[in-house]
């Protein structure tokens, strides 16, 4: 029995979403008896934990432990100690840990009761790349990956070709792309044609999913229908009339079934790992229009499977292209077959049980 611990400071959206897919696969692929899952997790205000019962096997082993996500020297002493307790009565085999928090946090609580070459670390998007904080802030960020992985070891598994990149110059890395649940999860495109085009989104109402943005470019097209799902603080700044606000919908079938009458899928983050929410709008054949940054570069083909843009000008150019029918219907094809031979989940996930099982 090999018993793999998960350690997930941000257990939201895109991380919450891996880790159940992840799991999934691991409990009902061959030989799964041989695999023992905990996850330490830390709520976030949009989980619904009363959900996690619904999405994870029984199979599954639940701690909840808080951590910050900004620094602070008291709470982040005290995470440390409690995660030290856990895993000295845990005795893991691996630990992978996923968000730069818990990538900190983690890597020092296994100092001398985990081997650093048992140590996965999934960043999901470096801290150093958000646009939120102060250029100082950056390079103290950069400075912690870099520093952390040299004096405390583990493993990088990058999840997209840019971000690789970057964990190339940091340490050791292996590559495993994210991805989908194809054999569990029915993609079917909707065949109702909307009464107006229609362009939508999925994400948290926060910094870096920029809705100011997405608001803006709503206002300069007030014959098309936008579309968010989700909530959040920052949903004060989706202003304009013809935006509708969903909240969160309460079951992966729902979230598909709405996610599947766009027209077009539009994602104007800031910053990202390699995004969940776009890989499933590619497999419902959409065509993405995105903003031009890490993970976003490793899922879109620009001008294949959609459009990457730089300003808000340049998406109202790219959303307009995508209102002729026949262009739509071609990118929304090449999308579908990009997510099925690239983003697998099966097959990319029996990549990482390779690594573990190493």
């Amino acid at each position: 029995m090999k018993r793999i611990l998960h350690i997930a400071e941000a257990f939201s959206t895109g991380i919450y979403t891996y880790l159940r897919d992840l799991t999934s696969y691991m409990t009902n692929v061959d030989n799964a008896e041989k695999y023992e899952i905990v996850i330490i997790y830390s709520k976030r205000d949009v989980l619904d934990e009363s959900k996690i019962k619904d999405d994870f096997s029984d199979n599954v082993r639940f701690i909840k432990l808080q951590m910050m996500r900004n620094i602070n020297p008291k709470d982040d002493f005290q995470s440390l100690l409690k995660l030290r307790q856990i895993l000295k009565a845990e005795r893991p085999d691996i630990v992978h840990l996923h968000s730069s928090k818990a990538g900190v946090l983690g890597r020092i609580a296994s100092i001398g009761i985990i081997k650093r070459n048992r140590v996965f670390y999934s960043p999901h998007g470096y801290a150093f790349l958000r646009q939120d904080i102060s250029p100082a802030s950056q390079k103290l960020f950069r400075f912690i990956e870099m520093s952390g992985q040299f004096f405390f070891g583990g493993i990088t598994i990058a999840s997209g070709e840019t971000e690789l990149e970057f964990a190339k110059k940091i340490g050791k890395t292996y590559f495993v792309r994210n991805g989908v649940d194809f054999k569990n999860q029915r993609f079917i495109a909707s065949i109702e044609k909307n009464k107006k085009f229609t362009v939508g989104t999925i994400g948290v109402l926060h910094t870096q999913k920029n809705p100011s943005d997405f608001n803006e470019i709503a206002l300069k097209m007030p014959d098309i229908d936008f579309i968010w799902i989700g909530n959040g603080e920052l949903a004060h700044q989706l202003t304009a009339p013809n935006i509708t606000i969903t909240g969160w919908i309460d079951t992966r079938e729902k979230l598909l079934s709405l996610t599947s009458t766009f027209d077009v899928y539009l994602q104007v983050s800031l910053w990202e790992g390699l995004s969940i929410a776009i890989l499933e709008a590619m497999a419902l054949r959409k065509p993405i229009v995105a903003s031009n940054i890490i993970g976003n570069k490793d899922s879109v083909q620009n001008g294949k499977t959609g459009f990457l843009f730089n300003t808000t000008d340049e998406a109202i150019v790219e959303i307009r292209k995508l209102q002729d029918e026949s262009l739509r219907a071609e990118m929304g094809e090449a999308s579908y077959q990009r997510c099925r031979e690239l983003f697998d989940k099966d097959k990319n996930f029996l990549e990482l049980l390779k690594i573990y099982d190493s």
